[in-house]
């Protein structure tokens, strides 16, 4: 009895080392490629309209932040180390605030590889309008893309491109 269990074993053990690797058809490898790229695509225009989108609270102007800044350089001169730190620090993230307002992120180009890859996405991820709507997406970007339905159609496929 040990001998049969030895001899299974060792032919196991055999059969594992020997094993072909996969291989992957150019089609496949063409549709791997294909999903990464839409996912891609997607992933930048969700984070820039996620980034542009307005934050809660009252909307600060252009002028109230360079009031902030001098009102900052002013108290800079007569500030103790600690306060001086904290308000350096302050200075810093205004002035990147302000950098940021005077630079206007344009969607257009990122708008319009979306708008060629949703329909196909979100019907391959089983992404509903619903869901598109709730990450932010504009219902009209939406009918541009051809998404009109609330309900996700998944492509018939055995495997998911990425």
């Amino acid at each position: 009895m040990n001998s049969i269990i030895k001899l299974t074993y060792t032919t196991i053990m055999a059969n594992i080392g020997t094993r072909k690797k996969r291989e992957i058809s150019d089609d496949q490898k063409e549709a791997l490629s294909m999903g990464r790229e839409q996912s891609r695509i997607v992933r930048r225009y969700l984070e820039a309209i996620s980034e542009s989108r307005p934050r809660p609270g009252r909307k600060r102007t252009e002028e109230s932040i360079k009031a902030q800044l001098t009102l900052i350089d002013e108290k800079l001169s007569e500030a103790n180390p600690l306060n001086r730190l904290h308000l350096v620090q302050q200075k810093m993230d205004l002035e990147n605030e302000l950098s940021q307002m005077q630079t206007k992120l344009d969607l257009g180009p990122l708008e319009e590889a979306f708008l060629e890859v949703a329909a196909e996405y979100g019907a391959r991820k089983g992404i509903s309008r619903q869901a598109w709507r709730e990450v932010g997406v504009p219902l009209e970007t939406l009918k541009r893309a051809g998404i009109t339905d609330s309900t996700p159609h998944r492509l018939d496929r055995d495997d998911d491109l990425d």
